[in-house]
């Protein structure tokens, strides 16, 4: 079962979405919205794997707040505009739902979601599933030589691949990646510590990357080697 909310200015939308998850087993609706600073509020704070989201909403359109959600949120657009759709899509959403739709439709949406969650639930190594790319990529954290944040996204890259470009913060990646293998050695870079040719002058040294140390990270990462700075 996922844990789903649902935000919309208009009441009777979440009326039906009410009562369409109100139908089936397969989500439980803990919460429903009609402003998006209380929908954001509850997603930082709250766990929630699945958002039915409007696109058309005064204070910040769902575009707009699709791009501030963690990542690990999976969004189902539903608005009455159908020319929202591509760029619905490119936010990697996992449906769009066009008003007024049907149970079927709904639960076609749902599934889509399942069959999403249950893909990266059901890995058996120690690979990351991120969104990116119009999909889901699958990713191996040995692969990585570095991360690089840009704005709100982060650029990773990768041995002998081309990088890759994704929307989430540096915090919530830290939180996947193995704890002894990759440290955050700047506001603006995480790096695989087996990838280091060298440590010189507070600069890291990753093929031909130079990467800065920033100083409340200085500390840990010389511990990690028991240098003394």
């Amino acid at each position: 079962m996922l844990n789903a909310i649902a935000l919309d200015d208009e009441i009777p939308a979440l009326e039906i979405i009410e009562d369409f998850a109100g139908r089936t087993d397969k989500l439980a609706l803990n919460a429903c919205f009609t402003k998006t600073s209380e929908a954001l509020a509850y997603l930082n704070s709250q766990p929630v794997d699945l958002l039915f989201l409007d696109i058309n909403m005064p204070a910040m359109s769902g575009i707009d707040l699709a791009k501030r959600i963690p990542p690990t949120v999976m969004v189902i657009f539903t608005t009455s505009y159908s020319e929202y759709a591509v760029e619905g899509f490119n936010l990697d959403a996992v449906d769009y739902l066009l008003k007024p739709f049907t149970f079927n439709r709904f639960e076609q949406a749902l599934d889509k979601a399942i069959r999403l969650r249950e893909t990266v639930q059901n890995t058996q190594d120690e690979s990351l599933f991120l969104k990116a790319n119009y999909g889901v990529v699958k990713l191996s954290p040995a692969e990585i030589l570095f991360v690089e944040g840009l704005d709100n996204y982060l650029k990773i890259s990768l041995e002998n691949k081309k990088s890759l470009i994704v929307r989430m913060t540096m915090k919530e990646l830290l939180a996947l990646l193995p704890s002894q293998q990759f440290l955050q050695v700047h506001r603006s870079y995480i790096i695989a510590l087996s990838r280091i040719d060298t440590i010189r002058n507070k600069t890291i040294f990753i093929g031909d990357k130079e990467i800065p140390i920033g100083g409340k990270f200085e500390k840990a990462l010389y511990e990690q080697f028991e240098i003394k700075n």
